[in-house]
Order: structure tokens, then C-alpha cells, then sequence
């Protein structure tokens, strides 16, 4: 049974940085990713970012390429996400996930296997 941990949320001021953690409890399939989803308050959960079990594959929610980047330690069986230039739009709770490529990209969260608890991030503006 696999489980995901977050931390590295917080407060942070519009412009700055902030370093989300997953660390994963048990084996993740070779065939799954692992990545991000968010939520605000009143929204939907919306796909943030995802990578390949391998690595060498990543996708990004459009709201955040070039600001945000994903990438895995599989040794540490952790993944990360490194937010830099944050805006107040980027506040919500990030949850780590695990599942098949295809269905973080289609943003189907019904489908993915495994989620984290979450953890809070809020950007003042």
C-alpha cells in the first residue's frame, strides 16, 4: 500500500519561492507518475505538473510553466516541486499523486490511485 507525504507548504509573498516535498511510502509502479494537483477555495482540483516514473517525461498546467518545475529522486522515492515567481492565484492546497500519465495530464482526478493528505500553500499579495 502506497502512501504520500507533502511537506514544504507555507506563506509566501507574491514573487517569491516555495519547495514542495512527496515522499512515498512503499513501491510506485513503473508505469505510473507521480505529480500535483491544487485546489482553491470554491474551485475544482486542477493538474499542476507530472513526471514520468523514469523521469524523463514532465507536463505542466499551463498557469504554471515556466514558474514551476517538477522532478524525482527515485532513491529517496520522493518528488518535488520547486514554485518560483508565486502569485496570489497559485494559493490552494497541493495534493501529491500517484497514477497513470495519461490521466494527470487529462486533469482525471477520479482515476488517479493514490493521494497525498495535502498540504496549504498562500500567496499574499
Amino acid at each position: 500500500q502506497v502512501q504520500l507525504v507533502e511537506s514544504g507548504g507555507g506563506l509566501e509573498q507574491s514573487g517569491g519561492s516555495l519547495r514542495l516535498s512527496c515522499a512515498a511510502s512503499g513501491r510506485i509502479s513503473i508505469f505510473y507518475a507521480m505529480g500535483w494537483f491544487r485546489q482553491a477555495p470554491g474551485k475544482e482540483r486542477e493538474f499542476v505538473a507530472a513526471i514520468s516514473w523514469s523521469g524523463s517525461s514532465t507536463h505542466y498546467a499551463d498557469s504554471v510553466k515556466g514558474r514551476f518545475t517538477i522532478s524525482k529522486d527515485n532513491a529517496k522515492n520522493t518528488v518535488y516541486l520547486q514554485m518560483n515567481s508565486l502569485k496570489p492565484d497559485d494559493t490552494a492546497v497541493y495534493y501529491c499523486a500517484t497514477g497513470r500519465e495519461y490521466n494527470f495530464v487529462r486533469g482525471e482526478t477520479r482515476y488517479i490511485e493514490v493521494w497525498g493528505q495535502g498540504t496549504l500553500v498562500t500567496v499574499s499579495s
